[in-house]
């Protein structure tokens, strides 16, 4: 089987587990929004942001530098490949070990702080959702250096679809946000376990050579810039939340919460394409096939534009009878935190093909100071705007530092790969007035939308007109759709 076609078949599988995973989150967004207040919602996802946060010290990049090293010595040195993996699960289970003795002795004090005292309970039933889903996103993580997509997509599957049942089963039950985080963890922890037992049963071998001198060192050096990356990672996405938090109340937080999960809804095909992609730029680049590498990523980040600023342009436009319809009037005040943020869903696509797979080419150390810096712009503009303009500048302040990471990624990218620059510029501009044309049509019947019908129906058209005129102007072959998806 060549390259193209391998590509093609995990693609396939990633998709089909990402589309199980927005389904699964749309459901579960749309129910937990009838079922518990805004202030509920916004607490629930506030603690989720913190443990987010907290997670940082449980991973700290352990699981990508061990992937990495994965990807690498497989092609080139299998024999160490045991060693890297024993030492990673290792180090791993002492990052989360210290990360929830630190929680047990700080939740007080974070509730305290954020004027939140429903946070305390929360946050120590919270220990058990940093336990099991730091080892879940492990699992998934070492299953991608092993370009093992079929058996990552099935975790995520189990992941999102468990959550489901469970945190709709807590909440309809009466729990509230507090049974909804066990409906997380119970997901996280079935996750953790199938893909830790998978990956012992099926990788875990005993070594049948000596370890190579340094390989310890080289595998935590390596996580040194991983968990600067990571952690400003979660900075971006998460610290903003708890600002709103700080800033404002929980409400605020469940606008600014609501419009994130819009934007991820629709990440599902990037997603998929930048799990598949990310370790083979580096296996073709140790088979010494660098051209082939620059073919795909330039396909793929074409791709991702043609696709992603449609559907931004699309969203923008029917933010307001989406969110009244789907959401109620009680979510009104997210509608326009989803117009700036769909600005985010673009420079997020290209962000999720080229970031992480600037990790698996070695570049890490240029991505942690990109993400350093932009994550450091994000969190001033945040105390600034926010205050000033409320949740709407936290969704500013967002899309302006991660535009700015996601073209730096890009320039690094540039750097490792000979891209076709001129190439690239030429499909974008074909993109542009495609979504010109598409939004023209969908703002002229917008104003007609007063029911799911209404809405569907406009959605339809602006997808008819999108692949008539990307069709027209060369920028998809029908045929090599259907085949993909056949």
């Amino acid at each position: 089987m060549d390259i193209i076609s391998r590509l093609q078949k995990q693609f396939k599988i990633e998709f089909g587990g990402q589309i199980i995973s927005v389904f699964s989150g749309a459901i579960l967004t749309v129910v937990l929004t009838q079922v518990l207040s805004a202030d509920e919602y916004g607490t629930l996802f506030l603690t989720i942001s913190l443990l987010g946060i907290i997670k940082i010290f449980s991973r700290l990049g352990i699981d990508k530098s061990t992937s990495r090293y994965i990807t690498k010595y497989k092609e080139t040195q299998p024999d160490q490949v045991p060693y890297v993996l024993r030492f990673g699960t290792r180090l791993s289970l002492i990052t989360i070990l210290f990360t929830c003795v630190g929680v047990l002795f700080t939740r007080q004090s974070i509730a305290r702080i954020l004027n939140e005292p429903r946070l305390d309970r929360l946050l120590l039933v919270g220990i058990l959702f940093i336990i099991f889903s730091t080892l879940s996103i492990f699992a998934r993580i070492i299953l991608q250096g092993f370009e093992n997509i079929e058996a990552g997509a099935v975790l995520q599957s189990v992941d999102r679809g468990t959550r489901l049942v469970f945190v709709l089963g807590f909440v309809l039950l009466g729990y509230g946000s507090l049974g909804a985080l066990f409906g997380y963890i119970i997901a996280s922890a079935i996750a953790a376990i199938i893909g830790m037992g998978y990956i012992h049963s099926k990788y875990y071998e005993t070594p049948k050579d000596t370890m190579q001198a340094g390989l310890r060192r080289k595998i935590a050096e390596y996580m040194v810039p991983l968990t600067v990356t990571s952690s400003a990672n979660v900075i971006d996405k998460k610290v903003d939340t708890v600002l709103v938090g700080f800033f404002l109340n929980p409400t605020a937080v469940a606008y600014y919460t609501l419009s994130k999960q819009v934007v991820t809804f629709i990440q599902a095909p990037m997603s998929a394409m930048g799990f598949t992609l990310s370790p083979v730029f580096e296996a073709e680049n140790a088979k010494g096939n660098g051209q082939t590498a620059a073919r795909i990523y330039e396909r793929a980040l074409v791709s991702a534009l043609l696709f992603y600023i449609p559907a931004a342009a699309g969203l923008a436009l029917i933010a307001e009878p989406l969110v009244n319809l789907v959401f109620g009037d009680e979510y009104s005040g997210a509608v326009p935190v989803i117009q700036v943020m769909a600005g985010y869903a673009v420079v997020l696509s290209i962000a999720i093909l080229t970031s992480n797979s600037l990790d698996y080419l070695g570049r890490a150390r240029d991505r942690a100071i990109l993400k350093g810096v932009t994550s450091i712009l994000n969190a001033i503009f945040n105390i600034i705007l926010i205050p000033r303009i409320g949740v709407v500048g936290a969704a500013f302040s967002t899309v302006i530092t991660f535009a700015m990471f996601t073209m730096g990624t890009v320039y690094v990218m540039s750097l490792e790969f000979d891209l076709r620059v001129l190439w690239i510029l030429n499909q974008t501009l074909y993109i542009i007035i495609v979504t010109i044309i598409m939004s023209l049509s969908v703002f002229t019947v917008t104003m007609y939308v007063s029911g799911y019908i209404s809405l569907i129906l406009v959605i339809c058209l602006g997808v008819l007109i999108w692949i008539s005129f990307s069709s027209l102007f060369g920028l998809i072959n029908l045929n090599d759709v259907f085949k993909l998806f056949r």
